[in-house]
């Protein structure tokens, strides 16, 4: 591991004071108290005490003493003399400076205060103990295991060691705990698996690649075939036979760090490792690909089996548009017949004569046999056209069976149970086998269970794909191991863990640990807010009643722009100043240090000179779509393909990408003028969608988005700030409401926005419930307020006009029943011990909702009934959702602006690769709106200067989505000015200039 490893704001801020000390540090650790007043009472003079005072507080702060001790803030000085009573400096306090005085006195405050040096035993072991812990649970960078040791030193009153000693401390804790895991993960291999491990390294003759080449490429089609050779890779990775008993036992997060590395980087970068190192990476790297092989596999088979269902679907409509004629003849014929039936004029005894007169017996039968054959059931499921398909779903459904082992919830018991039984019974069923037939539901039953009671062998195996393909996406049905298709429910708090940390759960988030209370509460809130606004509803113009009880809302009226608004963004955008996108990456990476937070992928190799400039290049070519092509420059090294290509297999990942957003996000909401437009507590979500063009199975097709292609849908959240907290990649066109909850648990920025609001697309019950139980409000933008349903707790409250519409009633009785694992599950959301995605697909309501599911909708709906009624009340709210659901647009369409290569399609086969290309485009979507920021609130400041009136209400209106001054396209240069490079900023514009347009 290199040694110089700390970032340079850590290297200026180690052991010296790097600007003044905030307010709330002044008071922590500048205060002095009645013991260190009487303490520095006892020297003598001004200077010694002023001193002494000075070097006592600058330890306590920096956690060291200055070579120089009056090498700090004027603020600082000034603070501690006023407090000692001294008013002006005194002369002989330059002589305390370089006398001997001061070092007694630094032995002397140690003493006092009992602060040591790092060689003191056990100081060093007991620090050293603490963060191998640190290394062999976590996969924290080593510049964050410097910041947290500086912070350890300081807790336990440890004096500062130099820079460079406490550097090569944390890197020999670092290697040592890898080193372990390396060991540790190649015990117990046998002479025959150590040779397997190293075969996968290995180029067989007449191929072109490695076998860890070929196992680490997923599927890219979703087709039979395909299906097949994804199995067959499963079984490979199976028949490996690498037995790994320690990796239980070993920090899951490190074995993956492994496996990461393994599957990113080149066979031949792997085969230079050292032994040790290279069989720990192999092992790690097995391991983990089960999972992944797991989660291919189940994939392609869940959109095949969409595409076979949804196939035999759309045939069978046109199959029923071909013979609609036919029903209408038969149905107009039997129409006759009724007519006949009805007319009660008829004599019973002549009827059927006179029936058969109009339409003869024969006639009337044949009728009514094509009515019967042509009329589907609700709950139709298509068995003719499936029929059909029989021959493909039996090439590839035995290799399904002998491959892939399913578990289940409750729920999903019978599935597993019949698909075991095909297993087992490869063949036809017999008359008198006992087949499981808990699967078959209603919908079935006239197909699978013929009139003998026998089983039909082809109706059954549909019924049984077509119930795990519904099971699989509830998550009713699952594998193991898997990262995608695993277990929800299995990290659910439980025991005596749920008994310790219900309490703190309910603390946390301000529920009660009974019902009873927290329903009384929330009763007493719905009716007084039905109240409220049945009160003001005739002051209300924008609510009125259609009918008897349509309830319509006004479209809200466009907010006018006021004279004074439009000229000052005029007059901002003129002075923003005309830049390159490569110019603004490589200012803001100047001004924030982002770059620091990409590290290489092993964390063993010494950063490359310029290597901030190789970062940016590769974010620009990933977030614009068009390549490495127009950024190689061979006079330059770090703009050599060889290195652009090495930055982007080493650097640019996930986690990475991650940590620098963050950097980004607490930067725009240090700025006043972000504040302005808001506090960082109201975030948005929304999609933007993709056309994938090339073959992959992490793309679906939707007519309305993607027309003859497929696409994917990518989810942003996005603050009131306009920066992008966090945001995820789904196939097509996935419901919101699926995913909201994740993206807004998982987002890792220093802001924590409480009020979400959305499109109409992602609400749900039980959404709305999760949200409130979590401590969020939910504010989805409702587009049809008339089809909402208003819930009701009260049957005899009187509501006055809303009676009409508040007909529904809450059952409080099933939240009751349930409020303990309500509880539960939220506390493992909070904690993160559970995926909040994949609880979401067993949550939401469908055909066969759980309790839990249930009490949790009933719960969401009286905060869907608060939201609604606050919604129509409040013309402010309606439109603060509609401002931030705006920002949400402008944002993609900047988006868009810089995603232009390649007609803006993603061209990306694999999920890791359209993550991490979208996660470059909203890391340079972030940098231009804080460039864009920085720049207008140094344009807002000149034009105060100047004279110009700035109102605050028309700054708050302004928006940092703006791009028309900065150069998207060309050739990149990646070179600023000399005075940018030192941290100043451009001049701005002059808006009476007009060479440079």
């Amino acid at each position: 591991m290199p040694v110089s490893y700390v970032t340079e704001e850590q290297r200026d801020s180690y052991g010296r004071y790097n600007g003044e000390p905030s307010s709330d540090e002044l008071a922590r650790y500048f205060h002095l108290d009645d013991a260190d007043r009487a303490y520095i009472a006892r020297k003598r003079g001004h200077a010694n005490r002023l001193g002494i005072a000075l070097q006592l507080t600058t330890l306590r702060y920096l956690g060291t003493f200055l070579d120089d001790p009056l090498d700090l803030p004027p603020l600082v000085l000034s603070i501690v003399a006023r407090q000692l009573g001294i008013t002006d400096t005194d002369p002989s306090l330059d002589d305390y400076r370089t006398g001997e005085l001061r070092w007694d006195h630094q032995r002397d405050i140690c003493r006092q205060y009992g602060f040591v040096e790092i060689t003191k035993p056990p100081i060093g072991f007991r620090l050293g103990r603490w963060l191998y812990a640190l290394c062999w649970t976590g996969t924290e960078r080593p510049s964050a295991l410097f910041e947290r040791a500086t912070t350890w030193l300081l807790t336990h009153k440890v004096l500062l060691p130099g820079r460079s000693t406490l550097e090569r401390f944390v890197a020999s804790i670092k290697s040592r705990a890898e080193e372990r895991l390396w060991r540790r993960l190649g015990t117990r291999l046998s002479d025959a698996q150590h040779e397997r491990l190293e075969q996968l390294l290995a180029v067989p003759t007449g191929s072109r690649y490695s076998l860890l080449d070929q196992l680490r490429s997923g599927p890219t089609r979703v087709s039979g075939p395909s299906l097949i050779q994804t199995l067959m890779r499963l079984r490979e990775v199976r028949e490996l036979g690498i037995d790994l008993p320690t990796v239980s036992h070993l920090p899951a997060s490190r074995v993956t760090a492994l496996a990461r590395f393994a599957g990113a980087a080149k066979a031949s970068a792997v085969s230079r490792l050292p032994e040790v190192r290279r069989l720990a990476t192999l092992v790690a790297f097995v391991h983990c690909l089960e999972a992944t092989a797991h989660d291919d596999a189940v994939e392609v088979l869940e959109m095949l089996l969409r595409d076979v269902f949804a196939t035999a679907r759309k045939e069978d409509r046109k199959t029923r548009l071909r013979t609609l004629k036919d029903l209408d003849r038969a149905a107009t014929l039997l129409a006759d017949a009724c007519q006949v039936v009805l007319d009660t004029s008829l004599p019973d005894k002549t009827l059927r004569k006179t029936l058969f007169a109009k339409v003869p017996r024969d006639i009337l039968a044949q009728a009514l046999q094509e009515v019967s054959n042509l009329v589907r059931p609700p709950d139709d499921v298509f068995y003719s056209e499936l029929s059909e398909r029989y021959r493909r779903i039996r090439r590839f459904l035995p290799f399904v069976l002998e491959n892939l082992r399913f578990g289940a919830s409750p729920a999903g018991e019978a599935v597993v149970a019949a698909y075991e039984w095909l297993r087992s019974h490869p063949g036809r069923f017999k008359a008198d086998d006992d087949v499981p037939r808990d699967v078959i539901r209603k919908r079935w039953q006239r197909y699978a269970i013929r009139d003998d009671d026998t089983i039909d062998h082809r109706a059954y195996t549909f019924c049984v794909l077509d119930e795990l393909h519904t099971s699989l996406r509830r998550r009713d049905v699952f594998v193991t191991p898997s990262w995608k298709y695993a277990d929800p429910r299995a990290g659910l708090l439980s025991g005596n863990e749920w008994e310790t940390a219900r309490p703190i759960i309910c603390r946390t988030l301000s529920l009660s640990p009974t019902p009873s209370s927290a329903l009384v509460a929330i009763t007493k809130e719905l009716d007084d807010t039905y109240r409220a606004v049945v009160s003001r509803l005739p002051d209300n113009p924008a609510v009125r009643f259609e009918g008897e009880n349509d309830l319509v809302v006004s479209s809200l009226d466009k907010l006018e722009e006021p004279a004074s608004l439009l000229a000052l963004r005029a007059a901002v955008n003129e002075r923003l100043p005309r830049v390159d996108i490569e110019e603004v990456l490589l200012e803001i990476a100047a001004r924030t240090g982002f770059t620091d937070a990409f590290t290489h992928l092993t964390e063993r190799s010494a950063r490359a000179a310029d290597l901030p400039i190789s970062l940016c290049a590769v974010l620009l070519a990933e977030a614009s779509n068009t390549g490495f092509e127009p950024l190689v420059r061979a006079d330059i090294a770090a703009l050599k393909r060889s290195r652009l290509s090495w930055v982007d297999q080493n650097y640019l990942r996930n986690d990475t990408l991650v940590s620098a957003n963050a950097i980004l996000v607490a930067a725009q909401n240090r700025s006043a003028l972000a504040h302005q437009w808001g506090g960082g507590d109201v975030a948005s979500a929304d999609g933007m969608r993709f056309v994938v063009p090339v073959r992959t199975v992490h793309a679906a097709p939707n007519p309305k988005y993607f027309g003859r292609e497929r696409g994917i849908t990518w989810y942003n959240l996005i603050s009131d700030q306009f920066s992008g907290l966090n945001h995820i990649a789904v196939p097509g066109t996935l419901r919101d409401s699926l995913i909201l909850l994740g993206v807004v648990l998982e987002q890792p920025t220093e802001l924590q926005p409480t009020q979400i609001m959305t499109d109409t697309g992602a609400y749900s019950d039980v959404v709305f419930g999760l949200f409130r139980l979590l401590g969020y409000r939910f504010c989805p933008r409702l587009a049809d307020v008339g089809g909402t349903r208003f819930w009701r707790i009260d049957p005899e409250a009187d509501y006055g006009a809303l009676n009409a519409v508040a007909r529904q009633r809450v059952k409080l009785s099933l939240i009751e029943e349930q409020w303990d694992d309500i509880l539960r599950l939220v506390g493992s959301l909070k904690l993160g011990r559970v995926p909040a995605n994949g609880i979401m697909r067993t949550l939401q309501i469908g055909d066969r909702p759980t309790r839990l599911a249930q009490a949790l909708a009933e719960f969401g709906r009286i905060e869907k009934t608060l939201h609604t009624l606050t919604y129509i009340d409040d013309e402010a709210k309606r439109r603060s959702t509609l401002t931030q659901l705006n920002r949400g647009e402008g944002r993609h369409s900047v988006a868009r602006a810089i995603f232009h290569g390649k007609r803006g399609e993603l061209r990306q086969r694999y999920q890791e690769g359209q993550e991490d290309q979208l996660g470059a485009l909203g890391l340079v979507l972030n940098i231009v709106v804080l460039w864009n920021t920085i720049y207008m609130e140094a344009a807002l400041e000149q034009l105060r200067q100047e004279g110009f009136p700035v109102r605050d209400e028309d700054v708050a209106r302004l928006s940092p989505l703006t791009h028309d001054h900065i150069n998207m396209h060309g050739r990149y240069s990646f070179a600023v000015p000399e005075a940018v490079a030192r941290g100043e900023l451009r001049p701005l514009r002059d808006p009476d200039d007009r060479e440079g347009d």
